[in-house]
């Protein structure tokens, strides 16, 4: 039976909420498997959230706990804000995959591994003393020891395939056995294999055979006497479809020149994890997208500041190293006063650090990190759909305010994805750009009387021309300038401009009781784990709140007021305290930070746990 019921001889359980794991070698194909099972419950109609996990070492040896790959999602029937904190299913494909991640199954989850996979060689690689599956360490879990290399030999044996092709064919046989035992649909997988392998119809018919294999084993086999539902979600009416952050991120960008109506330049230099906008936004030159692969991270912004002064929709994507190779290009931008975005997607420092790996550890960088009274407005996403509005709008505000614009995201969210409701183009906010074109009282430094923005000139029209370079300008004239007096002015009224962007800025929502014993604030890519959290304390009748800040430079107007309003602050941040020192520098208010620098963003648990001792001291006070 291929059309996803399962066989009426065997039991089913409703489930309310599934977390999986996929974990193997990285050439195991765990990440394709995860996002198909991924695709496979969004059609299903549940809600999800993901956390693919790359391995940091680009060719470690097979079978080591260097090399492990893995995907973990979170499907349900009600609202997900996170990928999970404990594991209820781990498919560990080698002994490696099972001990990076069996810490993290739950007492009594499933554990489906290939038994074949845990040969004499591996078990050495894994640094596994004795066999897990047979000296009884694994007997609190249900573990389920199916012979995956063995069956999809035999499914594809008249294939005429090398052994190598047929073994990379195992996690289809592991999605298929997956998708019967959560009653997934596998059609879709069936139309992703013939789209992805349609100039090799031999591996079209060899994976397709492998899903098919799987799922028939785990509907006819003893092995599996219980398979589970998770009744669709109720969510919004409408249009949507699974993204990524950095997706996300250049579809926002994408709409923002379109709204616009200038062509869209991105100068970039590959870095993980932040190359896929670049990917992704090297496909969509019919709409006026130029990408150019830079040399270097200098030379991407370099050249993305020269289209921004030629009249295009400039931006430059890069991860921690190439902000700080960016920071004096960011310098001259903010000097000569034109529209860029610097889109900092952030990883495990410092240096190379773990770069496959997530952290919160920029925000100061971005705030501070280059030479000179340099202030630039800070934006960033909160989740991966949310990279969408958050790009669009570090454009609208660069253009407005001819400024350069940092927008931050992270690695947990640009490989995350989550359902986006696609926004009709109707209401999304208008990008006006007037460029200057009379010659008549022109001045390349004379100011918007609201905005303090300078005017925006195409090179080339006529009695327009003007001096740029790094030098300081003259108010008005933008003639090279030493006057002590002058200089003070410039920098102030760059310093006035960015901190008048606080009108832009709507009042934040305050996620609880507006005023009580504890208000959690975040930023960034810790707004699901800190939702989730407060509204479970919230349940448990605490009077708990969150606010999450993605205007961080200049900080929403009402924020001091909202502070002052509760007893205890906490800022849980994937650093060593960042927003809660600006905080605290900001509104004198006695922060408290909570911070988790490991390279994985912070488990529910962990916030509940942190807010349940603050509400602890709080009673005792």
């Amino acid at each position: 039976m291929l059309d996803g019921v399962t066989s009426p001889r065997k039991r089913v359980e409703t489930r309310d909420t599934v977390v999986i794991r996929f974990a193997g070698d990285s050439g195991d194909g765990m990440q394709v498997t995860g996002m198909q099972f991924t695709t496979e419950s969004a059609l299903a109609g549940n809600d999800l959230a993901t956390l693919p996990d790359f391995p940091a070492e680009i060719r470690a040896p097979a079978g080591t706990l260097a090399g492990v790959s893995a995907f973990q999602l979170n499907f349900s029937s009600n609202e997900v804000f996170t990928p999970g904190d404990d594991l209820d299913v781990l498919v560990a494909m080698n002994p490696a995959a099972l001990k990076m991640n069996v810490s993290d199954l739950k007492s009594g989850g499933i554990l489906i591994v290939d038994r074949e996979g845990f040969n004499e060689q591996n078990l050495k690689k894994a640094e596994y003393e004795s066999n897990p599956l047979e000296d009884g360490s694994l007997d609190r879990y249900q573990l389920f020891q199916a012979e995956v290399t063995r069956l999809t030999s035999a499914a594809l044996k008249d294939l005429g395939l090398s052994a190598r092709s047929v073994f990379r064919c195992r996690n289809f046989f592991c999605l298929g056995m997956t998708s019967w035992l959560y009653h997934r649909p596998i059609e879709p997988a069936e139309a992703w294999i013939k789209e992805r392998f349609k100039k090799t119809p031999e591996l079209v018919e060899a994976n397709v055979r492998a899903l098919r294999a799987g799922f028939n084993f785990a509907e006819n086999a003893e092995l599996f006497a219980v398979s589970y539902e998770i009744r669709p979600a109720r969510i919004a009416p409408g249009k949507y479809r699974n993204i990524t952050g950095n997706t996300a991120t250049a579809l926002g960008f994408v709409c923002a020149a379109t709204k616009a109506g200038r062509p869209l330049f991105l100068g970039s230099y590959p870095i993980t994890p932040a190359s896929d906008v670049l990917h992704e936004l090297s496909g969509w030159k019919q709409y006026g997208v130029y990408t150019f692969q830079a040399e270097d991270e200098i030379a991407g912004i370099g050249a993305a500041l020269g289209a921004a002064f030629g009249g295009a929709i400039a931006i430059t994507t890069t991860s921690g190293p190439g902000m700080n190779l960016k920071a004096e290009t960011v310098g001259l931008a903010l000097a000569v006063e034109l529209p860029i975005v610097v889109t900092d997607i952030q990883r495990a420092g410092p240096s190379t650090g773990m770069p496959t790996k997530t952290e919160q550890a920029d925000l100061l960088m971005a705030m501070y990190g280059r030479h000179g009274e340099s202030p630039v407005p800070v934006l960033a996403a909160a989740t991966p759909a949310d990279c969408f509005r958050m790009a669009f709008e570090a454009v609208r505000i660069a253009v407005k305010y001819m400024t350069p614009v940092v927008l931050l995201t992270d690695g947990y969210l640009a490989n995350g994805a989550e359902p986006w409701l696609i926004p009709d183009p109707a209401t999304l906010p208008e990008v006006p750009v007037a460029f200057r074109t009379e010659a008549s009282g022109f001045f390349p430094y004379l100011r918007d009387e609201e905005t303090l923005s300078r005017p925006w000139v195409v090179p080339g029209t006529p009695g327009l021309e003007h001096r740029i370079g790094g030098l300081e300008k003259e108010y008005l004239t933008g003639n090279v300038s030493y006057a002590p007096t002058n200089h003070e002015q410039m920098i102030r009224v760059r310093a006035r401009k960015i901190a008048g962007i606080i009108r832009e800025i709507p009042p934040l929502e305050v996620f609880g009781p507006p005023e009580g014993e504890l208000l959690v604030v975040g930023w960034g890519s810790t707004y699901g784990s800190i939702t989730q959290a407060v509204r479970e304390l919230q349940a448990a009748g605490h009077a708990v709140a969150h606010v999450h800040l993605r205007h961080l430079n200049p900080l929403p107007a009402d924020l001091g007021g909202i502070l002052r309003r509760y007893r205890r602050v906490l800022v849980p941040e994937m650093n060593l305290g960042q927003l809660v020192r600006l905080i605290r520098a900001e509104y004198l208010v006695d922060a408290i930070g909570f911070n988790k620098i490991q390279g994985r963003p912070f488990k529910v648990s962990e916030i509940v746990s942190r807010c349940l001792k603050l509400l602890a001291k709080e009673s005792l006070a």
